[in-house]
């Protein structure tokens, strides 16, 4: 995570924008409406959440707190294990569209992993060991003599 953020980068990148990210955190308040709305704005440019309150900056608190008029205080009691942050977790989750992994998308993930995948990583293998067949056979301009043990 970014430490240093400008005033701009703060507004584009940690600004609640639209109807979803304004339902998600209006039915929560003090310390819950901040801690989730840092999870999800964090989520969405991190790609995972916060471990702990020390990984998020202090101006994006800051900023986050003023959006949601929370004292930025606060954010200090918001409890980073046991059922609230779990559920918390949860609606972020399903916000952006992710869910659990099912066994169901196992035969989903090995087909496009055989279909996209493998036959990438096959021709490379297969263009290498041409590649080393081909040197192993051309003659080269070294005479041989120059390799003979002397």
């Amino acid at each position: 995570m970014q430490w240093e953020w400008s005033p701009e980068d703060l507004i584009g990148s940690w600004t609640l924008i639209g109807e979803n990210d304004w339902r998600l955190v209006g039915n929560k308040s003090g310390a819950t409406r901040l801690g989730f709305a840092l999870l999800l704005k964090f989520s969405e440019i991190e790609a995972r959440f916060p471990r702990e309150a020390a990984e998020v900056p202090p101006a994006v608190v800051s900023h986050v707190a003023e959006q949601v008029k929370v004292d930025p205080a606060l954010f200090a009691s918001y409890r980073w294990s046991g059922r609230t942050i779990e559920y918390h977790r949860a609606q972020v989750r399903a916000a952006f569209g992710f869910r659990d992994f099912a066994v169901s998308d196992e035969d989903q993930l090995t087909g496009w992993l055989a279909e996209e995948v493998c036959p990438v990583e096959l021709r490379a293998s297969v263009q290498l060991v041409g590649d080393n067949e081909r040197r192993a056979l051309s003659p080269t301009s070294t005479p041989a003599a120059a390799f003979a043990w002397t």
